[in-house]
């Protein structure tokens, strides 16, 4: 019986479909096969829809599928139109907006150079700063040129200011000491470049983008954890993920003989409201509110009281929830927040299920975490509440789209830590990643068989070698081709990291992970696919 469900399902499918004339002949030829008795043990008169990996990843109706007859209107007939629109394929959306901008300014095969330039009073400000509260957002005023595809980009009085949590670093020296000309030490440590920051003109962006984060490789001997990362959302169509690149960097404190070279970074896009306004088409409205979620963001109704939740102040202060966007109302945008956990968390059955399809592209989240998983970030939202953003398209209290995007990838592919749930981040559960009574989003979520079927069908689709994402070799021919862009600049004035090394992070629980040691039974990648659950 299950198999004439199936043809009735694929019938009506074709009949509205521009297959029509096909439709009627599917008719005839079940009929006349159920006539002379078909039984279910047959093979099906018509293919499995599952036979087919990669249907999601299928566009328009003229795709090309080469020595595939099956099902094809035959070339003198008349196609009937469609009823209406075929809806597009969201889960590998329209890119074209980021075309000379985004794309132009991250790409993973160049390699910009970004030369910074402050006297030295402003420099010995910076570090004045830094000593004053290490946790420091003040800006000062730098000079700023930026090389790459035979184009010099020139900015003057640019900002320039630290970065990170707990991996933020002086620059130079010891507390208290102020800059020594031409015998300086220097520290890698993150900077935010922001273009745009003391002059408001279109002359202090590039190619429409106004911030660059500017972040080591820290505990990443290997180049390349956070920028792989970034690189696999982008390739799985995740378009709520930043964009990211290599860089060299240089450093010039006025009056010394030669500018400091701070070696090979990585380049990241800003997550603000610039961020939202160029993908405004995709989050349906640009003008409303992103929210920085740090450390103890459980989304939990029952935490909300015990947390700060405030708008970005400038301070320093790492708020649990922060406002980056539309602050002048906040309380309107907290009310909408806490409503939101309220709901996730107090929600339960179908009432759940179809409310959280009605505020959030279920499909679009986890395949997000699809990807979060897959790579083995354990300092996430679900493990560790902690690492992601999250944006309301609208202000309206209960009407609104929530999406989720991801933050802060370096702990990743075999960076392991005995974190909460996870104490193998090669070996983890998918299913079963993180404390879903603490932190509930997607825990709650996959309790139901047709969201968790969207999640495992995704994990799958990443490991599957054919799709060349997470497959083992596909990966480490990746790596290996960005190390032969970078591996001759990565020597260094900081004297830190210094040589590219297959290794995790040190303080890290499993030392034994590879990345690019196909043969190595601890290499991460076959290890992960391992561990993913079957369709």
């Amino acid at each position: 019986m299950h198999d004439y469900l199936h043809i009735i399902m694929y019938i009506m499918k074709s009949l509205f479909s521009s297959k029509f004339y096909v439709a009627i002949a599917l008719i005839i030829a079940f009929a006349t096969t159920a006539l002379v008795g078909c039984v279910e043990d047959q093979a099906p008169i018509f293919p499995d829809n599952n036979t087919n990996q990669n249907d999601d990843n299928k566009g328009d109706d003229n795709t090309n599928d080469e020595g595939k007859d099956e099902g094809k209107d035959d070339p003198n007939e008349e196609p009937e139109p469609d009823p209406e629109p075929t809806p597009p394929n969201n889960d590998y959306p329209d890119t074209s907006w980021a075309a000379g901008e985004l794309d132009w300014v991250f790409d993973m095969n160049v390699l910009p150079e970004i030369r910074i330039s402050v006297t030295e009073e402003q420099w010995n400000a910076l570090l004045k700063e830094y000593d004053r509260d290490s946790n420091t957002a003040a800006y000062i005023h730098c000079d700023a040129e930026f090389k790459s595809k035979g184009e010099t980009h020139n900015f003057v009085d640019a900002g320039l200011r630290l970065r990170g949590n707990t991996s933020r670093k002086r620059p130079e020296g010891n507390g208290g000491e102020m800059h020594k000309r031409d015998n300086a030490d220097w520290h890698h440590c993150h900077f935010m470049l922001n273009l745009r920051k003391y002059q408001k003109d279109d002359a202090h962006e590039l190619h429409n983008v106004r911030k660059l984060h500017l972040k080591w490789h820290k505990d990443d001997r290997a180049y390349c954890r956070e920028l792989y990362c970034y690189d696999l959302f982008r390739r799985f169509g995740i378009w709520t993920a930043p964009y990211s690149s290599y860089c060299r960097l240089w450093i010039h404190v006025e009056g010394d003989k030669e500018a400091a070279y701070y070696g090979v970074y990585e380049m990241i896009e800003a997550i603000d409201d610039k961020f939202v306004k160029k993908r405004k088409e995709l989050f349906g409205d640009h003008q409303h509110n992103l929210w920085k979620c740090r450390w103890g963001a459980t989304l939990n109704y029952n935490d909300m009281n015990n947390v700060s939740i405030h708008f970005d102040d400038d301070s320093g202060n790492n708020y649990t929830y922060e406002l980056k966007s539309n602050i002048e109302n906040f309380e309107a945008a907290k009310a909408q927040l806490r409503e939101f956990t309220k709901n996730l968390t107090q929600r339960t059955g179908q009432d759940f299920h179809d409310w959280i399809a009605s505020v959030c592209d279920v499909r679009l989240l986890l395949r997000t975490y699809a990807v979060n998983v897959v790579t083995g970030m354990w300092d996430d939202y679900w493990n560790n509440c902690n690492n992601f953003y999250i944006y309301f398209n609208s202000s309206d209290k209960n009407n609104y789209k929530f999406f989720f995007i991801p933050y802060d990838y370096d702990n990743t592919l075999g960076t392991s830590s005995h974190c909460n749930n996870v104490s193998d981040s090669g070996r983890q559960d998918p299913l079963n990643w993180g404390d879903t009574g603490r932190n509930p989003l997607i825990g709650k979520i996959l309790k139901y068989d047709d969201y968790r079927a969207i999640y495992v069908e995704a994990l799958n689709e990443l490991i599957n070698p054919a799709n060349n994402l997470f497959y083992y070799q596909a990966s480490i021919d990746r790596i290996n081709g960005w190390h032969a862009m970078i591996r001759d600049y990565v020597v260094n004035d900081t004297e830190e990291d210094c040589e590219i090394k297959d290794r995790p992070a040190k303080w890290g629980n499993i030392y034994d992970y590879r990345i690019l040691d196909a043969g190595s039974s601890m290499n991460f990648f076959k290890v992960k696919a391992q561990s993913i659950p079957s369709k």
